[in-house]
């Protein structure tokens, strides 16, 4: 291919991550906790997500698009792993149920969905519209970078699968499989990889063995799109790709092992399918091929396709169950991945009619979220020691946790105070609802600190040595104070109260303190305006970490 249009397919690559990540953002920003379970509950078992699957898959006349989506949901939080798993493999259904639609291109909406997200995103005054203009905009930007792409792969389609066909593709299966799936791949759609592989047929520029074996490539291809969407997504993303892509693998080699009985069940489907004896090659090359009349060429390989696909789901929705439990000890990922997963880890409402066992469940999610709130202090101090762009990444990601434990937590609580309860549970409700809140205004006022940091970056803006060691000592006193907050949950003895009020009121103190001297230096023109007002947002964030930190403990004092 032509430098160009390598430039113009890796483009559209990065137009496709680019979307996936917005509109994530954007779902796991407009996604409340009723919409959550609503996701949740349409999924719940592994024989609505293997429908909800193919449903999205035929809807959108493309597995490869389905795929993309189910990840972006995983990496929004509103899908685990085992609903994600059912749902990639129900894609290859609907993949074989649409497939007479080939000629449907989703691709029309993207400019459309592009100009009204950003209408949205940028122009509305109500925050649900904004997101829901994120969710359109990354909609948007996905499929065109999926168009983008299609185009610049194109003359490699065209010369490498089309033109020199015939001297690239042998009678082995397996080389049938991978060229599948590199179709799939490269026109971004299985039902258009399917399309087209039944056209070659039909027209005699293939074989119908050979395209017997293209056809279950598709859902290799689909891994491999599936697999591009998890890129710089969470842990439960990866997983999900790397399980649904030995799904496929295991699938097809068992395809490949039983191949001559394949093809004897397609013959004896399709009416006017006869066995030939050919010449057998290399490799896995059968001793049998199956002959048709070109009429009965669509009709055998949609059948053939079709109980692939039906048996592939039949057998590993039986296993999602055991793979999804098994995930994080076969793939464990790096250290404190399943902390920061944006999902609840131990609620479940099935027990809420036992309130004990309920109200354990949200004493532990509370835990894990005040956990999460320190380590976003800690990583958030210790960006003015020494800057780390992954660092930032992980302070993001915990923050989107925090929102998402936020709603959940809270959901939670309040559809266990309409439980009958004990006067001592339901005096604490009220309580545990309060440390959520404040918890998750430390993540907030993180998130402002990073922001204010990243201006300071983007604007070349500089603070002198003095300034910068009074955001470090406040900065540290303010992560002190949340390590007791974090602490008390567990703690036999709460620290002394005089103490931590103390240390609340040297920190706001010390916030009054620094803002002074800002403005004496302000006013001698040792620092920029730019510069002073980030600083004063700083300060102020971290004041308010160390309030709500104080809030934390004493509230923990009222519960005792």
């Amino acid at each position: 291919m032509r430098l160009f249009q390598v430039l113009e397919a890796l483009g559209g690559l990065g137009l496709f991550i680019l979307g996936m990540k917005t509109m994530s953002d954007g779902l796991q920003r407009l996604s409340g906790g009723g919409f959550r379970r609503f996701v949740e509950k349409l999924a719940g078992n592994r024989l609505s997500a293997a429908l909800t699957g193919s449903c999205l898959s035929y809807l959108l006349q493309s597995s490869g698009a389905a795929s993309i989506l189910v990840i972006g949901f995983v990496n929004a939080g509103l899908l685990s792993l085992y609903q994600a798993l059912g749902m990639l493999i129900g894609t290859s259904l609907g993949t074989a149920v649409a497939a007479q639609f080939i000629a449907f291109k989703i691709s029309f909406l993207s400019l459309p969905a592009i100009f009204l997200g950003v209408v949205l995103r940028f122009f509305s005054k109500r925050r649900r519209w904004t997101f829901l203009g994120e969710i359109l905009l990354g909609f948007g930007l996905l499929f065109f970078g999926l168009e983008v792409m299609e185009t610049g792969f194109s003359p490699f389609g065209e010369h490498a699968l089309f033109r020199e066909y015939h001297s690239l593709l042998t009678d082995w299966p397996v080389v049938s499989v991978l060229t599948g799936a590199l179709l799939t791949f490269v026109v971004q759609s299985g039902s258009a990889a399917i399309g087209i592989i039944i056209a070659l047929a039909g027209s005699g520029a293939i074989g119908v063995h050979q395209a017997a074996a293209m056809l279950p490539g598709e859902m290799l291809g689909t891994a491999l799109l599936a697999g591009i969407g998890a890129i710089g997504g969470t842990p439960e993303a990866r997983r999900t790709v790397m399980y649904y892509a030995g799904i496929a693998v295991v699938s097809i080699a068992a395809l490949l092992f039983l191949f001559p009985l394949y093809l004897k069940m397609i013959a004896w489907m399709t009416p006017d399918g006869v066995f030939v004896t050919q010449p057998h090659g290399p490799g896995l090359s059968p001793p049998q091929a199956l002959a048709v009349s070109r009429g009965g060429v669509a009709r055998a390989l949609a059948n053939g396709y079709t109980v692939f696909s039906v048996l592939t789901a039949l057998l590993f929705l039986l296993s999602i169950g055991f793979l999804a439990r098994s995930a994080a000890v076969k793939l464990p990922g790096r250290e404190g991945d399943m902390d920061i997963e944006p999902r609840s880890r131990f609620l479940d409402f099935r027990v809420i009619d036992t309130p004990t066992l309920a109200f354990l469940q949200a004493g532990k999610e509370l835990k894990r979220m005040a956990q999460a709130a320190l380590s976003m202090v800690s990583d958030t101090t210790r960006q003015f020691h020494e800057f780390n762009a992954r660092t930032t990444t992980l302070i993001e990601r915990r923050e989107n946790l925090l929102d998402v434990l936020q709603k959940d937590i809270s959901a939670f609580l309040v559809a266990l105070a309409r439980q009958p309860l004990d006067a001592e549970i339901a005096a604490e409700i009220p309580l545990l609802l309060s440390k959520v809140n404040d918890l998750e205004g430390i993540g907030d006022n993180c998130e402002t600190v990073m922001d204010c940091l990243r201006r300071k970056k983007e604007s070349n803006v500089y603070f002198s040595d003095t300034a910068m060691a009074e955001i470090k000592a406040m900065a540290d006193k303010a992560a002190y104070l949340t390590g007791l907050a974090a602490d008390c949950h567990d703690s036999l003895q709460l620290p002394d109260p005089a103490a931590t009020a103390g240390m609340k009121d040297d920190l706001l103190l010390m916030a009054e303190e620094l803002k002074a001297n800002h403005l004496l230096r302000l006013s001698k023109g040792a620092c920029t305006v730019l510069a002073g007002l980030l600083f004063v947002d700083i300060v102020s964030a971290f004041a308010k970490i160390g309030e709500y930190a104080f809030n934390i403990i004493e509230t923990e004092r009222r519960i005792r």
